[in-house]
């Protein structure tokens, strides 16, 4: 830990004398000490308490303090209940030395900094908690009654003052300390912070400062240490999209080789319970992959509907007869040429499906083509639970997938309308597709499209080739956009507003804060340079997509 941190605990009451650059020293140990010389006591790195008992005079402050900066101490807080403030001498030796001074309110017993300090640094607590882990790994080989990542992560909070949270690949807080709350936003930066070093192939932990994001961070703090979370061993593409962190609240370059040791016995135990439990899935995935494999062979709607019935109470118990919803994902880019992207899609699919919002189950598998195919049961009664929608999903972590799927990575999804009946997943599963190939054609590393989209002329826009676009939009736009650039012009976003308001003079002069007789100028100087007729209903729709194309 450091002086920032014990200054930034408002229950030590710690006021900061002298030193606002040092407080970045590393704190090692502590020790209170009324003797005018302790240096036989001192190693280096301690935090010095004093009660100000062997003071006696001015003369006594510079050579207390200049044994203390030999010796390498962290800094020196001095108690008040002594002789009611700390003495100036003490404050104007200690700014010649370079050691940071803090003043102790009267009310401040030296024990609470000394437990402080302690519960972070001391080695024989990294320990009894080493002792208790084992313990725990014993008790979960035999099954999960040994309560999972969260017991461990309890067990770090109690035993050594360690705020922690397991994240998933996307910054979902699979579990956590119960008493600290992760901000939404903090965990996202964690996560994208270990997508980017992960797909760099650094080798954790790894250091992520304190921010200032709205949850409760100031600045004054520690930082992070995030602690990979063992996973498949292969591509580091791969790993960053699918691994898991620990995330620690602290400092771990601070840290003697026991903790270090410790934390990383903790991912390990973390890791054998997510193996587990990602095998007690494989029934579900077995069932996925064979309702993907009866649509394919255009298997009869009793033979698919037979392996729903057994869906969806093994998804949702209680849910009977519900709609189904299909969900599309392929990966691009260093992940998919790793591993073909079936089996990361597979795995990301099944992690923005497990947010929360979502929905509660859902059949994941990943196809021969690199594509993962999810079957998403909802109620059967449409009100009872909406539909999954692409932007709603991608929108918390398109940031972070955008760390990890590198420059060159691409993530894209589509989804279905709900469908009621087995007889519609066929027709379903070819409109996701439809839907993502959609997303494909847009730009970006993380792009969706639903349903919803493909009824509409933005399901023809992103196929027309890029030629024919250029040639269309420059043969309607480009007069217009050199008469702008000449007479420095509107007649653009006059063209935008006039097709927004349906060819209406009043509504679109209203629009513009113009005279309808300025605006009819304006339409006449449009249809002059470029021949057409905004009267017709073709012109008008030739000039609209030509907009669209040109965004």
């Amino acid at each position: 830990m450091r002086l920032r941190t014990l200054l930034a605990d408002g229950a030590l009451g710690l006021r900061l004398l002298h030193g606002a650059g040092g407080l970045d020293a590393p704190v090692r140990g502590v020790m209170t000490t009324d003797l005018r010389d302790p240096s036989r006591y001192l190693r280096g790195g301690e935090l010095v308490l004093t009660g100000l008992a062997w003071w006696r005079g001015p003369a006594d402050s510079e050579p207390f303090v200049r044994i203390l900066a030999r010796a390498g101490v962290a800094g020196l807080a001095a108690g008040e209940a002594e002789l009611g403030a700390v003495p100036d001498d003490l404050a104007a030796a200690c700014a010649r030395h370079g050691l940071p001074l803090f003043a102790v309110a009267q009310e401040v017993a030296f024990a609470e900094i000394t437990e402080r300090v302690v519960r972070q640094i001391s080695g024989h607590r990294a320990g009894d908690l080493a002792a208790v882990v084992d313990r725990h790994r014993r008790l979960m080989s035999a099954g999960p009654g040994g309560g999972g990542p969260q017991a461990v992560l309890d067990l770090l909070g109690a035993d050594l003052d360690l705020p922690a949270w397991l994240l998933s690949a996307t910054g979902r807080v699979v579990a956590g300390t119960a008493r600290a709350a992760l901000p939404a936003p903090v965990a996202a930066r964690l996560a994208a912070h270990a997508m980017t070093a992960a797909a760099g192939g650094r080798p954790g932990p790894y250091r992520v400062p304190a921010g200032t994001e709205a949850g409760g961070e100031d600045g004054d703090d520690d930082g992070y240490a995030l602690f990979p979370v063992p996973g498949d061993g292969g591509d580091p593409h791969t790993a960053a999209l699918t691994g898991w962190q620990l995330a620690v609240r602290a400092d771990p370059r601070d840290w003697p080789a026991e903790r270090l040791d410790l934390m990383a016995g903790v991912a390990q135990l973390i890791a054998a319970d997510r193996d587990r439990r990602e095998a007690s899935r494989t029934v579900q995935r077995r069932l996925a992959r064979e309702i993907l494999r009866l649509l394919r062979e255009r298997a009869a709607p009793a033979e698919v509907a037979a392996r729903l019935r057994v869906a969806g109470p093994l998804l949702v118990p209680g849910l009977t007869e519900p709609r189904w919803q299909l969900v599309v994902a392929r990966i691009e880019g260093p992940a998919a040429a790793a591993d073909g992207g079936g089996r990361v899609a597979e795995a990301l699919l099944e992690e923005l499906l497990a947010a929360p919002g979502t929905v509660e189950g859902a059949l994941v598998a990943g196809a021969a083509d690199g594509e993962a195919v999810a079957l998403v049961p909802l109620p059967a009664v449409p009100g009872e639970g909406a539909a999954l929608r692409a932007a709603t999903v991608l929108a918390p972590v398109r940031t972070v997938l955008a760390a990890g799927l590198g420059p060159d990575g691409r993530l894209t999804l589509g989804m279905s309308a709900p469908v009621a009946a087995a007889g519609g997943l066929r027709g379903a599963l070819e409109e996701a597709r439809h839907a993502r190939r959609v997303a494909a054609a847009r730009t970006g590393p993380v792009c969706g499209a639903g349903h919803d989209e493909l009824a509409s002329h933005v399901l023809l826009l992103p196929f027309v080739p890029e030629e024919v676009r250029l040639a269309f939009t420059a043969r309607l736009l480009d007069p217009l956009r050199a008469y702008d650039r000449r007479h420095r012009s509107e007649l653009i976003p006059t063209l935008e507003a006039y097709l927004e308001a349906d060819g209406s003079w009043t509504r679109c002069a209203a629009r513009l804060h113009l005279h309808v007789n300025t605006l009819r100028y304006r339409v006449g100087r449009i249809e002059a340079l470029t021949g057409r007729d905004l009267t017709r209903l073709e012109d008008k729709l030739d000039f609209f997509l030509a907009l669209r194309l040109s965004r």
